[in-house]
C-alpha cells in the first residue's frame, strides 16, 4: 500500500553555522533502515567535520552549490548536478562561497550517527 508521508523529522546537522535536515524517509520518520532520504538547508558559511560513514551518499543540488573534500581533493557539485560518496571514503561537505545550497542526500543504508564515523570522536568499542 502507498504511505503519504505528511511531513518530514526536522533535525539540526554537524557543523556550524547550523545546517537544517528534514528527513523524509529514514530510521527517524518512517524507521526504515534501507535508504534515507533528505532534504539539506544549508547555509552560507556551513562546514562539518570530516567523516567516513559506513554508507553509500547520494547528493543532488537543486539550489547554489556544495564543496566535497575528498582525500584526494575537492570538487564543487553546483545547481542541477550530482555526487556520489561511496561508503568508506573520507569526506567533508561545506557551503563556504554562496548564500548556502538546498539539496537532496539518499544514503544506502540509512543514515545513523555511529555510521557517520566523524573526525575527532572515539569509535566505539
Amino acid at each position: 500500500m502507498v504511505e503519504l508521508i505528511s511531513q518530514p523529522t526536522v533535525l539540526r546537522a554537524a557543523g556550524a553555522p547550523p545546517k537544517m535536515i528534514s528527513e523524509f524517509v529514514g530510521r527517524l520518520t518512517t524507521g526504515t533502515e534501507r535508504v534515507s532520504i533528505a532534504v539539506m538547508d544549508s547555509p552560507s558559511g556551513w562546514a562539518e567535520p570530516g567523516q567516513r560513514p559506513d554508507f553509500d551518499e547520494y547528493m543532488v543540488v537543486i539550489e547554489g552549490e556544495v564543496v566535497v573534500d575528498t582525500e584526494k581533493g575537492s570538487i564543487t557539485v553546483l545547481a542541477g548536478q550530482a555526487a556520489r560518496a561511496p561508503a568508506g571514503e573520507w569526506v567533508r561537505y561545506s557551503t563556504p562561497h554562496t548564500a548556502g545550497a538546498r539539496y537532496v542526500a539518499v544514503c544506502v543504508p540509512a543514515f545513523s550517527p555511529e555510521a557517520v564515523h566523524r573526525d575527532g570522536e572515539a569509535e566505539p568499542r
